[in-house]
This record gives structure tokens, C-alpha cells and sequence, in this order.
């Protein structure tokens, strides 16, 4: 659904993706170890609620260029997911291929809505 149809950021198929990998991140990372919890458990779960929140926030903006620059916040946090995960996997604390994946797709996707704004 484009922005234009979108009545609520729940409209948005970039930000039900990125909703979805937010619940997927907590679920995997509620399994790593205790004294992970201020360090890469914290900095992941931050990043990944960083990419929805800046959507939401993109979403409500009315300019095209305020809207781009919270888009690519969000894009940002999302690289910066990317790396935890690829960290995460690194020290065997969990297979994180499937988020990865996840992350890829809101990625994809995001770059796709960005593409139609910037027409």
C-alpha cells in the first residue's frame, strides 16, 4: 500500500515487516546469555525498535524530504542491526540467518518506498 492510500503507518507493508522482525529480535535474543544484557542484547533490541519508530515518524511527516531523512534513519539502524546480527552469529551465541533475511526484506522494501517518494 503507497503513502498516498495509507491512512495509519499500521498501513504500511514496510512497517509491518519491520514490526514483525522488532517481535522476532526480542524472542531470539531473550535466549542469549545474562551478561549480554546491557551489551549486545540491548544495542540490538535499540536498533531494531529504531527502524519501525523511524517509520512511524517518517510516515507522519508531511514533506517529501523529512520523510526521506527519517526513512534513511531507519535505514541506518537497520545496517546497524545487520551488524549485531552477523556479531551475534560470530561468537555461535545464536543462528541469526533468518533474521538476517528478515532484515534484508525491510531493507528491500524500505529503499522501495524511498524510491516512490522521491517520484
Amino acid at each position: 500500500m503507497d503513502n498516498a492510500a495509507a491512512k495509519s503507518f499500521r498501513d504500511l507493508i514496510v512497517w509491518q515487516k519491520a514490526h514483525t522482525f522488532v517481535l522476532n529480535v526480542y524472542r531470539v535474543s531473550e535466549g542469549f546469555p545474562a551478561d549480554e544484557r546491557y551489551g549486545v542484547t540491548s544495542q540490538l533490541r535499540h536498533a531494531a525498535v529504531s527502524i519501525a519508530a523511524n517509520i512511524v515518524e517518517g510516515f507522519r511527516k508531511r514533506g517529501p524530504a523529512d520523510k526521506l531523512r527519517y526513512f534513511n534513519i531507519a535505514q541506518g539502524s537497520a545496517d546497524e542491526c545487520l551488524y549485531y546480527l552477523v556479531l551475534v552469529h560470530d561468537l555461535r551465541i545464536a543462528d541469526t540467518v533468518q533474521l538476517q533475511s528478515q532484515l534484508e526484506e525491510v531493507l528491500r522494501l524500505l529503499q522501495a518506498y524511498m524510491n516512490a517518494i522521491k517520484k
